[in-house]
């Protein structure tokens, strides 16, 4: 019986041999979710010993202002007796834990709330466990949201995980980018047939030669799947990433580990995989099932616009030697030189909510 394969980068380079190159969707696909050997089923990703740091591990402001937001939204709604908050891809539960701790301050919102949790990584759901429960969570598996009640979801960081195709312009046309292997190394290369233009969204159809554009299929699916179900069950979407407002060409596919970028095709399992959010065709999807959207917004604005600055400053007078780390993460989650404007805020709701933070 032949040994049991435990580098994920050979069963990929195995699959290339038996079956030609494979997509960059595919490739990161296998690379983080693979079910043994995939990124995000090791668990060890976030925070300072990980690869990257996210909103919520840099301080309790960030998740206690999310807490506000939908505290007002539920308000706006008239305060449901019985709601669903879930959240995606949810981390080591920090998120949540400091939504709630808020949240749960406003009368009525602890009793109807239902949490429901979607995680893949077995290492942090035990984490979340840990955190959430005396908030009784479920999780779910799929986004077969069939519930009655109202909806309202959270997403931070979660969409530019997402397996994402590339397309390059040629001088015959757009070719799909594919991963294949040269000397046994793994490369990137070009599909040689050209798919028809018009697959493409008319905005990057008449690109110039060597423009890449990237298509979200698994982002945009994610988000047919949720404004379908808030479109029926009423309440919002919010999702905090990095991405631009328009569709457009652009190469934005990276790979971060221990906090440095690397390259992508190297130790595929061992390496997160990100690529920028399209908000402009998210956002087209959530209104084609009646949701109203808001202008996206600047991390560090939005922020801003539901008091993060007051809240640094109540922080800071209650434990003054605070003052410089709280300053500090108010820096990092606001600043246009850190991740004010890098991240955005993107929200798709029922007609008729104003969510707070956003431009009118």
């Amino acid at each position: 019986m032949p040994e049991p394969i435990a580098d994920l980068g050979a069963l990929i380079d195995m699959q290339i041999r038996q079956h030609g190159p494979i997509s960059i969707a595919s490739y990161m696909g296998l690379a983080l979710t693979h079910p043994r050997k995939g990124y995000y089923k090791q668990g060890t990703s976030i925070g300072a010993s990980g690869d990257f740091i996210t909103a919520p591990e840099i301080s309790q402001m960030f998740g206690e202002l999310i807490g506000f937001f939908f505290v007002n939204l539920w308000q706006q709604m008239g305060g449901p007796k019985a709601f669903t908050l879930l959240e995606l891809g949810p981390g080591r539960g920090t998120l949540m834990t400091d939504i709630l701790r808020v949240a749960t301050r406003a009368p009525g919102f602890g009793d109807a709330v239902n949490v429901e949790l979607f995680e893949t990584d077995p290492v942090l759901l035990a984490e979340q466990r840990a955190k959430l429960e005396a908030y009784h969570p479920t999780w779910i598996q799929n986004f077969d949201l069939a519930a009655d009640t109202p909806l309202l979801v959270v997403a931070n960081e979660f969409f530019d995980a997402l397996p994402i195709r590339q397309f390059v312009r040629g001088k015959d046309g757009w070719h799909e980018r594919m991963i294949g292997l040269s000397e046994n190394q793994r490369v990137f290369g070009l599909s040689p047939t050209p798919i028809p233009t018009t697959s493409l969204p008319e905005a990057v159809r008449d690109a110039p030669e060597g423009a890449v554009y990237e298509a979200g299929l698994a982002a945009a699916e994610v988000m047919k799947r949720l404004a379908a179900a808030v479109s029926r069950r009423g309440g919002a979407i919010l999702a905090i990433d990095y991405g631009y407002a328009t569709t457009q060409t652009g190469e934005t596919l990276q790979a971060v580990r221990n906090h440095a970028y690397a390259d992508p095709l190297d130790s595929p399992g061992e390496t997160d995989l990100s690529s920028h959010v399209d908000f402009g065709a998210l956002g087209d999807i959530a209104r084609a099932t009646g949701l109203a959207t808001h202008p996206l917004a600047d991390q560090g604005d939005f922020l801003k616009e539901l008091g993060i600055t007051a809240r640094a400053a109540a922080l800071t007078k209650a434990n003054p030697s605070a003052i410089a780390d709280v300053n500090a993460a108010l820096d990092r989650l606001t600043s246009p030189t850190q991740m004010g404007t890098l991240f955005k805020v993107f929200c798709a709701a029922s007609p008729g909510l104003a969510p707070q933070g956003f431009a009118t």
